[in-house]
């Protein structure tokens, strides 16, 4: 006997959870641990259940539900958004939200990858990363408030310096949980082997390909963002861009990166080869990172070192 698929699509908030079941009219309940568990007990086992990823606010919702045997499923919010844009609707309420969710689920689910929770090590990693990049982006928006001002008699180093010191003391920790992982450490310094990629970027990749088990390089590179969007009709061939679909910290760290390795022996003629098809600097760049992504991904597979032999731009 077939036993129904029970779709179940959350619309999370600081407060509280609107829960809609496929064929059922939508429920509140508190984002709580006990208004979460008291409405579990309620669920079967082996259903489904979809919700955005809203900072932390989904997290609690997302461990309960996996500890009940649910199978969970973090959506990207902005899919869901052209998604519901997409169905025609002409209003948006928490309601609403929780159903497009359930329908979301509903014609998408073979295509998802199913959450599972981090070990804390992970976690305590991943959130470590995040908020490195945070301190460094408001390093940065200090720096740039102290140009240009005459700031007599005010010891703006004495900030800057203790932005170094909390940076330092991050890279010291995230360095420390790295090399706890033989497993982890191999795979870094692996990576490290790669032109281009220093300390930072290697931390990131290994924290991400630890995490998550992409299916082949293509996979890694769209979840990036840094796979090219076609803009073709008939015979018109639309201006290329980047999806911009992943995580805006990735990206950055494989500009850099590839910044770095275009003024290096292995990567600088492969730099040059698409200067020379009349590509600019910033579109070679991007392409390099591309490129850096998916060495990264082949060095991290295969478990060997860098070749910079293989790495050669293609003759005509």
């Amino acid at each position: 006997m077939q036993t129904t698929v029970l779709y179940i699509g959350a619309d999370v908030a600081k407060a509280e959870l609107v829960i809609s079941v496929a064929g059922q009219r939508p429920c509140i309940i508190a984002n709580t641990a006990t208004g979460i568990t008291r409405w579990l007990k309620t669920v079967s086992e082996h259903a489904l259940i979809a919700m955005e990823s809203t900072g932390n606010y989904h997290a609690l919702l997302a461990q309960l539900a996996y500890l009940h045997g649910l199978t969970v499923y973090i959506l990207n919010a902005r899919d869901v958004f052209y998604y519901a844009r997409a169905l025609g609707s002409r209003a948006k309420t928490d309601n609403i939200d929780a159903e497009v969710i359930v329908r979301y689920l509903q014609e998408h689910q073979s295509s998802l990858q199913a959450w599972q929770p981090l070990t804390p090590e992970q976690q305590q990693l991943r959130q470590l990363l995040s908020r490195r990049a945070q301190v460094i982006t408001h390093q940065s928006a200090l720096r740039q408030a102290f140009t240009d001002v005459d700031l007599s008699g005010v010891d703006t180093q004495a900030l800057q310096h203790g932005f170094d010191v909390v940076l330092a003391s991050m890279d010291q920790q995230i360095q420390h949980l790295i090399a706890n992982d033989p497993q982890l450490e191999q795979g870094y310094q692996r990576l490290r082997s790669v032109s281009g990629i220093g300390q930072q970027t290697a931390a990131l990749l290994t924290e991400l390909l630890n995490r998550i088990p992409f299916a082949n390089a293509d996979a890694l590179v769209a979840y990036s963002g840094l796979d090219p969007r076609p803009n073709d009709s008939g015979t018109k061939r639309g201006r290329r861009r980047i999806s911009k679909r992943g995580p805006a910290l990735l990206r950055r760290q494989l500009y850099l990166a590839a910044m770095s390795a275009c003024r290096s022996a292995a990567c600088k003629p492969l730099y040059e080869a698409y200067r020379a098809r009349g590509l600019a600097g910033t579109e070679s760049i991007v392409i390099l990172a591309r490129k850096l992504l998916r060495i990264a991904y082949a060095v991290w597979k295969s478990g060997q070192a860098f070749d910079p032999s293989k790495l050669s731009p293609k003759t005509a």
